[in-house]
């Protein structure tokens, strides 16, 4: 266990922290360069595609530093010292913080990355303030240092600053090139500390008698149609192997582990998984909602447990629950796939705890789910993976944050999406703020300011780490910031500015709902909850989006948008229309006439029998405005 190091590689977005494990696995010979491919350990196609990490990733790597020993003055005798290291890439962007968190909870040390070029973003400071509160090591390092462009010694000042240590401290490396790479992984080895060992005075007899000394925490999970549920643990006491009755804490469920294993970084099995160590076990578990994420398993001896003594194990602390933030009516658009897409979500949730939904039923739609995700990105994905991974094809409703009313009864109750608007007394209404923080640089401060100003935020301060990077920090409604705020910025400030945001709580707000009229049939599936303040300028944008993805058909189409009984917005999907002329040649100007008259009357008959069928593709595009 003295030569195991457990430790995490955390930063902001497109930093290079893929890369950057890329370069560890080859100096470890845990994948050879001729097999290494960019970005290795993001195992979805969809984070190759979107060149993000989305999923945590464990990998278990064996590296070796010379030693050398000293037997008198004269001599000295090289040695290899061999040490496991196990690392767990991590995601970048806010809407996957929480992947961040619970491989924080299982190592020792993390490696803070930081690009050369962009410098300290929000999402780092966000970072780094988790490591801290799990008391991590941490080993900072300046990346890209190769880039034209790179401001090497600012980043470096802007590290000294957050971490109060001198420059010096600060690795100089360039993930791409190989540049001073070894030197980052030694450092990670004399820095990092081993994995603590429990003393006997902290074990409780029960468990001593019991579990033979066993705990791991269950970090990540993933479904195996013949395995059952495989949990990715780090163990923090004792050992496993296969075969052997294994218990959840907190569920109360017994099962058998059909194989433990390692990362390395594809599953490879192993006959036995010791203290200290990262891997997965085989839970035999069928059910994917048996088995949590922050669950404490424990091994127990099934001749000597009984219901009392199991009841007296303690766990291991977990995590807290994640909060969703944006809420999502999803149905199939097949209604007899309800059971399969009720399956898929169970699966997704096993690897992805920030995912909460539960059962709906909307008269148009028969049953779906509400679903809640951490952000539009969050959501996207889950229902880009849906997608692939099973074959759904979804019907999605325009995402909300959650507000607060009350009912005829005086009662509060929660609003999560547009279709609960009718049950809350409309009143007064009550929506979550953030402490939204935007990381920028001097020169685009009069843009970034210019964009909170048009979403009603509220100046907090502003915090300079140099002259020219500072933080601006600011009060904002939720909704605000979960859409397009993100790419607005973006825009504004030329890719350098980040955010990140913090749960306020609830303020009273002045709130309308926008209902979308297609070829005069109200479409639920397009409503949104806005501020009254920018209904109309909401409903125009929605409107035009609409009509520009909207399919054209044989007829004319007008899409409105109203408020209560007022339209405040209208466009029109213009006819797919057939010449009817084309065939005739020369004679009467009354021949063309007829056909044309003809042509009009018929589009006008299945205009008012059509039903409209709008593409699940539609309400994707009018999502991402």
């Amino acid at each position: 266990m003295e030569k195991i190091r457990n430790f995490v590689i955390i930063s902001h977005i497109d930093h290079g922290k893929s890369t950057l494990a890329d370069r560890f696995l080859e100096i470890t010979n845990t994948v050879s360069k001729e097999k290494i491919k960019e970005q290795y350990l993001d195992m979805m196609d969809l984070e190759k595609e979107r060149g993000i990490t989305i999923k945590l990733q464990p990998c278990r790597m064996e590296f070796n530093i010379p030693n050398f020993n000293c037997q008198n003055s004269d001599k000295f005798i090289l040695s290899n010292q061999n040490y496991i290291l196990n690392l767990i890439d991590t995601p970048g962007h806010v809407d996957f913080n929480y992947e961040v968190s619970r491989s924080l909870a299982a190592v020792e040390g993390a490696i803070l990355l930081v690009d050369a070029v962009k410098g300290i973003q929000a999402q780092t400071l966000a970072n780094l303030e988790l490591a801290k509160k799990q008391k991590l090591v941490i080993v900072p390092a300046v990346n890209k240092i190769d880039m034209r462009n790179a401001r090497v010694q600012e980043a470096k000042q802007e590290i000294s600053h957050i971490l109060n240590i001198p420059c010096k401290d600060v690795f100089e490396i360039s993930a791409k090139k190989g540049i001073n790479i070894k030197e980052l992984l030694e450092a990670v080895v004399n820095k990092v500390p081993a994995p603590c060992q429990i003393s006997e005075t902290e074990i409780q007899k029960t468990e001593k008698q019991n579990q033979e000394f066993f705990k791991a925490l269950i970090f990540d999970s993933k479904y195996d149609t013949y395995k059952g549920v495989v949990a990715y643990v780090r163990v923090f006491q004792g050992a496993i192997k296969t075969g052997e009755k294994i218990y959840l804490i907190n569920e109360k469920i017994q099962g058998e582990v059909k194989e433990v294993g390692y990362f390395k970084p594809e599953m490879s099995s192993v006959s036995e998984l010791k203290q200290g160590e990262i891997g997965y076990i085989s839970t035999g578990i069928k059910e994917p909602g048996k088995v949590r994420i922050g669950e404490t398993i424990t091994k127990i001896k099934i001749k000597n447990i009984g219901t009392s003594e199991l009841a007296d194990i303690k766990a291991l602390p977990g995590y807290e629950e994640p909060k969703p933030v944006v809420f999502v009516s999803i149905y199939p658009e097949d209604s007899n796939n309800f059971e399969l897409l009720k399956q898929s979500l169970l699966k997704l949730k096993l690897n992805d705890p920030a995912l909460c939904f539960e059962q709906e039923r909307k008269e148009m739609f028969g049953q779906g789910f509400r679903c809640g995700f951490l952000g539009s990105l969050h959501l996207e994905i889950i229902t880009e993976r849906l997608f692939r991974e099973f074959g759904l094809n979804l019907v999605i409703f325009s995402p909300s944050v959650v507000y607060k009313s009350k009912d005829k009864n005086n009662k509060e109750i929660f609003v999560f999406t547009p279709s609960d608007w009718e049950n809350a007394l409309q009143k007064e209404f009550q929506e979550p703020w953030v402490k939204l923080e935007v990381m920028t640089q001097s020169d685009y401060l009069g843009n970034v300011m210019e964009i909170i100003k048009d979403i009603d935020g509220k100046y907090i301060g502003t915090e300079y780490f140099t002259q020219k990077k500072l933080l601006l920090s600011y009060e904002v409604p939720l909704r605000e910031i979960v859409m397009q705020f993100y790419d607005r910025l973006m825009g504004k400030t030329q890719g350098y500015a980040s955010i990140n945001y913090k749960m306020l709580g609830y303020r009273k707000s002045d709130l309308v709902k926008l209902d979308v009229l297609i070829a005069g049939k109200k479409q639920d599936a397009f409503s949104r909850i806005v501020s009254k303040r920018k209904a109309e300028k909401e409903a125009r944008i929605l409107a035009k989006k609409i009509k520009d993805v909207l399919p054209v058909q044989q007829f004319s189409v007008p899409i409105q948008v109203k408020v209560g009984g007022d339209i405040i917005a209208r466009e029109t999907v213009k006819s797919r229309r057939k010449d009817v002329t084309a065939p005739l040649y020369g004679g009467d100007y009354t021949r063309k006439r007829k056909l044309l008259e003809k042509q009009k009357k018929g589009k006008k008959k299945l205009k008012q029998t059509a039903n409209i069928k709008i593409p699940t593709k539609v309400f994707l595009e009018v999502f991402k405005v």
